[in-house]
């Protein structure tokens, strides 16, 4: 007797969605990409179109600290929004990324490349202390992001799960619609990815609600 495998459906993780088209967007799914439909995604910024801007709070000690961006000034790990420091001691500061995640302490003079964005503090004429403020600014549209199947590993943040499948060739990309905000899904249904843990589905599953996805199984 012949066994058949039936793939999985497109949309069939679907279970409520918002009226109209609000809970879906069309996603660039990047380069040399197999999705199957209901995996995952994950989002990569293209760190070429990313525009990053340093400051230093005009609270700050009279000629203290100055940031130079790296090259390049981001990777494509790096989130939209404003990255804050605040210094710990006149040489070190503590950074969280735009959602207020804790992300490392950089130290003047040694470059930080940690969350998707790379800089250096070059002390100034006086110290700084404890409280300053430094700040990035990036500024990254829907478009300076593409998607690829998630994985823990890579460390990127999830941008929703593909309605449909796609593939795409060396140098190729493709639109399709994906579910990003305001709806429920069956986990049973999801294309979740290979060999992947029961902690990091349940970190996955947070990170899901985190953008209004809630996962039930």
């Amino acid at each position: 007797m012949t066994t058949l495998n039936e793939g999985r459906h497109p949309g069939e993780a679907v279970m409520t969605e918002a009226n109209g088209n609000r809970s879906r967007e069309s996603l660039t799914i990047a380069a040399e990409q197999t999705i199957e439909a209901n995996t995952i995604l994950a989002k990569r910024a293209v760190a070429a179109d990313v525009v990053a801007t340093p400051s230093a709070a005009v609270g700050n000690t009279a000629s203290a600290g100055t940031v130079a961006m790296g090259t390049p000034p981001v990777t494509s790990k790096v989130k939209d929004g404003r990255y804050k420091g605040i210094a710990v001691t006149a040489t070190t500061v503590s950074w969280e990324d735009p959602d207020g995640k804790e992300i490392g302490v950089s130290t003047h003079g040694t470059e930080f490349s940690k969350g998707g964005v790379k800089f250096t503090i070059t002390a100034g004429g006086s110290a700084n202390v404890a409280g300053d403020e430094f700040y990035i600014d990036v500024a990254a549209d829907a478009e300076d992001f593409e998607h690829i199947a998630y994985a823990v590993a890579d460390g990127l943040p999830i941008g929703g799960i593909a309605i449909y499948p796609a593939t795409t060739g060396a140098s190729e990309t493709a639109k399709i619609a994906a579910i990003v905000r305001d709806a429920e899904v069956n986990g049973h249904c999801i294309a979740w990815p290979a060999g992947i843990t029961a902690a990091q589905k349940a970190d996955a599953t947070q990170e899901l609600a985190a953008i209004g996805i809630i996962v039930r199984n």
